[in-house]
């Protein structure tokens, strides 16, 4: 898509891009493997709203312990892969894929667990920004993930986005 995308609190940005492959969630996030969390993302409306996708597989290193013969992705990965996917929401839309964008989280809030997440399961993570502008460095999101349908986590976090950090 290349119509011009307005930021949270209605700012200019880039031309908007209507999805992010792997590639180019490399180019922006500095995360690797095991820690790179969104494989996809699939619609992305500006920095207002965006939808991401990550494959759960029992390769991943922390079924070996969580928990061994009943393997369950923990809450806190669920959280991280929600907040992968806003930081490529914003990456992509301002254009920062030069890799010099850390975030970090400064809050999370209402988080509670659904349903358990496990290898086979397609987690979806829908999120929404609401508080953000483009050179701002304070965001805040709220997120749903869910499987097949079925809500499995949802969280509001506040994060600070520094580009000057990485790179």
């Amino acid at each position: 898509m290349s119509d011009q995308a307005s930021d949270a609190a209605g700012g200019e940005t880039r031309a908007e891009t209507a999805t992010a492959d792997i590639q180019l969630i490399q180019k922006i996030l500095p995360h690797r493997y095991p820690f790179l969390l969104v494989d996809r993302v699939v619609e992305i409306e500006g920095t207002k709203r965006a939808v991401g996708l990550k494959n759960v597989t029992m390769n991943e290193p922390h079924f070996q312990g969580h928990f061994p013969g009943n393997p369950i992705m923990p809450g806190v990965t669920i959280v991280e892969a929600m907040a992968q996917t806003a930081a490529v929401m914003v990456g992509t839309t301002l254009g920062l894929t030069e890799g010099n964008l850390l975030v970090y989280f400064m809050a999370i809030d209402s988080c509670k667990f659904r349903r358990m997440v496990v290898p086979g399961d397609q987690l979806r993570m829908e999120l929404e920004t609401t508080r953000g502008k483009a050179g701002g460095k304070v965001w805040r999101f709220k997120g749903r993930a869910t499987v097949d349908g079925e809500l499995a986590a949802e969280a509001e976090f506040t994060a600070m986005m520094d580009l000057g950090a990485a790179g």
